[in-house]
């Protein structure tokens, strides 16, 4: 190999070497031009030969960066050897980078390569992705709760009401009879207790009003993406092909993002649920979006599972109605009533071809009421 002679820009430091010899400098010359971290280490010493200056600039302050077993044991905190494809993190920068090694000759002399990528990028996504993942299924236990309080606060009102009545009706026959006085007493504080639970409900039922979403513009295909981000990896995981069919130059929707997400997350999952025991060439999830003859945006989740009966699907959106051993029925309920909430509607019809579609509407932000 031939010495460098030169460096681009002018400014830009050269490569370091510790060899002392025309090869090491001619390796450290091409090391350079390499856009990652990269340093050559002997194979059999481990004693680095020549680094680049990203190396220089990224790994080069860390203790033992001029040895390779040094290296490793500072950035994994014991000696390792090899590490091919490992991610570290580099103790005084908090960065992230995957290593990679491979063997060199160079001049008669044995020499590992490694090569250290940042990844920091996409380990940040990642965490972001997984903090939106939990954002999101708190937001979902919390719909959860709030559409089971508000349930429960409108089946338990009425009963409670008709216990008040009864409990009036009763002193006022042990008033007229001249009856115990410990039979009044014991009734009035029945009285007091059932008037206190309906204090109670009416508080749960003002509270989940209260909880009210927050509704803008939004994209639609950055919702489509985010919730396709979150269950990439079970897709993958069952081979599962996801297609997409957006409309061109698709409209705004006016909705809350997060309760939208919500929605479009629990159908997609529940597609997903629907084809796990199908075989793998026929699991396929398609996702369409477009704007229907009433100008509102209109979303469809396809899944080729086995589809439902007549009976199950006049039965879908009933609360604490499912077709799964261990689902509670809340789920499609919940998203029924986000998209009422949104003036739009929850639908379910056959698939052709087998399978099932759930779909859903959203107004534009001109068509809002």
């Amino acid at each position: 190999m031939t010495p460098r002679t030169g460096t681009p820009g002018g400014g830009v430091p050269r490569a370091r070497h510790t060899g002392g010899d025309a090869d090491a400098d001619a390796l450290a010359g091409v090391l350079d031009a390499v856009p990652f971290a990269c340093a050559a280490f002997d194979r059999d010493t481990g004693v680095r030969i020549a680094a680049n200056c990203r190396f220089e600039g990224d790994l080069g302050t860390l203790p033992g960066h001029a040895q390779r077993d040094a290296l490793l044991a500072t950035l994994y905190g014991d000696v390792t050897g090899e590490a091919r494809g490992e991610e570290v993190r580099a103790p005084d920068s908090g960065r992230w980078y995957a290593l990679h090694w491979r063997d060199l000759d160079c001049g008669g002399r044995a020499l590992s390569l490694l090569t250290a990528v940042d990844i920091s990028e996409r380990i940040e996504t990642l965490d972001s992705h997984k903090s939106q993942q939990e954002k999101l299924l708190f937001t979902s236990r919390m719909m959860s709760v709030g559409e089971m309080a508000a349930t429960l606060a409108h089946e338990l009102n009425q009963p409670l009401a008709a216990i008040v009545n009864y409990l009036n009706g009763s002193l006022r026959l042990v008033d007229q009879a001249g009856g115990p006085v410990q039979v009044e007493r014991a009734l009035q504080a029945a009285r007091t207790q059932a008037e206190h639970a309906s204090a109670v409900i009416a508080r749960v039922r003002e509270f989940v009003r209260a909880r009210e979403p927050r509704r803008d513009a939004q994209d639609l295909p950055l919702i489509v993406d985010t919730v396709l981000e979150l269950l990439r990896l079970e897709a993958e995981r069952l081979q599962l092909r996801v297609e997409l069919a957006l409309a061109p130059r698709l409209p705004q929707v006016y909705a809350d993002r997060v309760m939208v997400e919500q929605v479009l997350l629990n159908l997609v999952k529940n597609a997903i649920e629907a084809m796990r025991e199908m075989p793998a060439a026929q699991r396929g999830l398609r996702i369409e979006a477009r704007v229907n003859l009433d100008g509102d945006v209109e979303v469809r989740v396809c899944d080729r599972g086995p589809g439902l009966s007549q009976a199950e699907s006049e039965q879908l959106f009933s609360p604490f109605y499912t077709t799964k051993s261990d689902g509670l029925g809340i789920g499609l309920a919940i998203c029924r009533s986000i998209i009422e909430y949104h003036e739009g509607r929850l639908f379910f019809e056959a698939r052709d071809g087998g399978g099932s579609v759930f779909g859903f509407t959203l107004p534009t932000p001109d068509r809002r009421i």
